[in-house]
């Protein structure tokens, strides 16, 4: 796997040293919301499945670091570090996860539908591989309304296995549209490994070649190298209209959700070693000391605020109430929310 040093690329030398911390502060951020909603899930208060995106937080803070006004991200189920990326607070996502009204999709959508219009944050979709047709969608959106975006498009290494991701992958070549579409490569597909799930020729991101589309591979543990990486890809999108696969390199601490025990199909030694040796934010946090942009009393500091405002907002999902029942005939279709005489003139159906 390609590990080559990218604190030089221009991309990294422009941050400020307050950039650096905050990048650093939303990577802990992630972590100690999702290790809180551990708690809450054991609690009972989750209802459905529960995603942990522990491991894996260079990867959305370093990605998203990136973005734009008029770039876009849409992602799997493994949403919660995406969505905290893209500025959405830990109060509406925890009241999400936990059916309350007060939640981003109103209680509606749990764990793996977190959403934020407002922040060109599309999902959070279920279905694996389902998100990968509608990024090129919002591509095709960018580019017929001709404005210089790009969509960033996340999956899983299983996903890639998916016929509509292939399908997604034709298009976005053919149709020359700016999509990033990123593997998030954490080397399991649930609880089978990516040898024994999928057929590739050294990298997964080298099936792009069949597309003729381009493609690379980088280290997901130094966010430096993700950002580095991504940057090269939103810079195709944004001037060239061209779709890239980035597979990043990456692994998850706990298992695929929190109704897989994580007993059976890898050891501890592995998931340690990991945690030792390649933590994401270990990893950033010495490089910012070595710099000097760090010390021990602000990562402290960091993380005792992080801590905060997960119980923060569990409390305030405690304290939230869930959708009144009469809500649930609302958000179905658009024109059912918003009846205006454009839509009844052009002859929508309204069920009474």
């Amino acid at each position: 796997m390609p590990d080559k040093d990218y604190s030089d690329a221009e991309v990294n030398k422009v941050l400020t040293p307050e950039q650096k911390i905050q990048l650093y502060r939303d990577m802990v951020r992630i972590r100690r919301f999702e290790e809180r909603s551990i708690r809450v899930y054991q609690q009972g208060k989750i209802g459905g499945f529960l995603h942990l995106y522990i491991g894996q937080e260079a990867i959305a803070v370093g990605t998203v670091s990136l973005l734009g006004a008029d770039d876009h991200v849409i992602t799997a189920y493994r949403d919660h570090g995406h969505a905290l990326a893209v500025g959405m607070n830990m109060n509406e996502c925890m009241a999400e996860l936990t059916g309350k009204h007060t939640g981003c999709s109103k209680g509606k959508g749990g764990s793996m539908h977190f959403f934020a219009p407002d922040k060109n944050y599309w999902g959070g979709h279920g279905i694996v591989g389902g998100q990968t047709p509608l990024g090129a969608g919002i591509a095709y959106a960018l580019k017929y309304r001709g404005l210089k975006g790009c969509c960033l498009c996340f999956m899983g290494d299983g996903a890639v296995n998916q016929g509509a991701v292939h399908e997604a992958f034709n298009l976005a070549q053919l149709m020359e549209l700016p999509v990033v579409y990123v593997i998030e490569n954490n080397g399991y597909s649930m609880g089978t490994s990516q040898v024994r799930s999928s057929a590739f020729n050294e990298y997964l991101a080298k099936r792009a070649e069949g597309y003729a589309m381009a493609w690379d591979v980088v280290n997901g543990n130094n966010l430096y190298s993700v950002r580095a990486a991504t940057a090269e890809a939103i810079k195709r999108a944004h001037e060239e209209s061209m779709p890239t696969l980035l597979e990043i390199i990456t692994y998850r601490y706990r298992g695929h959700s929190m109704s897989d025990p994580d007993k059976t199909y890898r050891e501890k030694k592995e998931i340690q070693e990991y945690k030792e040796k390649k933590d994401p934010i270990t990893v950033f946090q010495n490089i910012l000391l070595e710099e000097g942009v760090l010390n021990d009393e602000l990562i402290q500091s960091i993380d005792k605020e992080a801590k905060k405002e997960a119980d923060d907002a569990a409390n305030f999902a405690d304290q939230s109430p869930f959708p009144p029942v009469e809500s649930i005939t609302e958000d179905i279709y658009w024109e059912e929310d918003n009846r205006t005489d454009e839509t009844t003139s052009q002859g929508t159906i309204i069920f009474e």
